[in-house]
Order: C-alpha cells, then sequence, then structure tokens
C-alpha cells in the first residue's frame, strides 16, 4: 500500500552539476538508482519514493538558505553507528562538510547518533544511525 507513503520530493538546485557530485553520490551511496535525466534535472528513485535536482531556468534565487521558511534538510537512515560513521567519512570527501563539530554525533541530542551534513550550495542532510532511533520512529523490521 503506498497511500500516505512520500511520493517524491523536488529540490530545486542553483547548480545541477555540484549538486548531483554531492547529493546524487549520496542518494546512490544510500540505494537509490537513477531514474530520470533531462536538460535541468536528475532523479533518483528506491521503491515508490524519488528525489528530483532541478535546475530550473524559474530559479528567483541562486542561493539556497536552510534556515528561511522551507525545507530545512533532508534526514535519512544510514545503517548501524558504524555505517553512520563511514558514510560521514566519505561525505566529506565527496563535496559535504560536517556541521556542528563540536557537538558531533549527537548534535541531536545525547540519545540520538547522526552526521548532520552540508554541501557547497548550503543544502542539509541528516545521517541518522538505526541503532540509535528510538523504537517508535522505527520503521519495520529494524
Amino acid at each position: 500500500m503506498t497511500r500516505g507513503l512520500l511520493h517524491h520530493v523536488e529540490i530545486w538546485v542553483p547548480d545541477l552539476g555540484r549538486s548531483t557530485e554531492s547529493l546524487g553520490w549520496l542518494l546512490e551511496t544510500l540505494g537509490y538508482e537513477p531514474f530520470q535525466t533531462w536538460e535541468h534535472g536528475r532523479s533518483w528513485r528506491q521503491n515508490a519514493t524519488y528525489i528530483v535536482l532541478e535546475e530550473s531556468p524559474a530559479l528567483s534565487e541562486h542561493h539556497y538558505d536552510r534556515l528561511r521558511p522551507g525545507l530545512n534538510h533532508l534526514a535519512f537512515h544510514c545503517g548501524s553507528q558504524s555505517e553512520c560513521d563511514q558514510l560521514v567519512s566519505e561525505s566529506l570527501r565527496h563535496g559535504w562538510a560536517l556541521l556542528f563539530p563540536d557537538l558531533h554525533p549527537n548534535a541531536g541530542g545525547p540519545d540520538h547518533y547522526a552526521g548532520f551534513l552540508t554541501d557547497a550550495d548550503g543544502f542539509e542532510v541528516e545521517l541518522v544511525a538505526d541503532d540509535h532511533v528510538p523504537q517508535q520512529f522505527r520503521t519495520p523490521g529494524t
């Protein structure tokens, strides 16, 4: 059943090539597969959900600010604590920078193990270790 599941997220980016190198790489590392390609965009799909990066000609600004109203970040399950550490480390070599380094890996609180990253355009992702997700927020089978 797909009712209520997220269908897709479309993110308008200022530089498609740069975003494909950072966010596209991360999506593929997390198991998303390339889905669609067109002149101004790319998408990646996992199961019934896909994520779109588009450098739309209709952009009103070419600067993303996660602190303004709108989307602040996307958060992804990334496996165990050690898998989270490894992915954060690899991400730093693919255009990502660690946010809140003085609080890492518990920037979300003492019971939350995650890496908070930002890319060259300021887009933020959170990589959450599944073995530190409270039971009520876990997906079935984790």
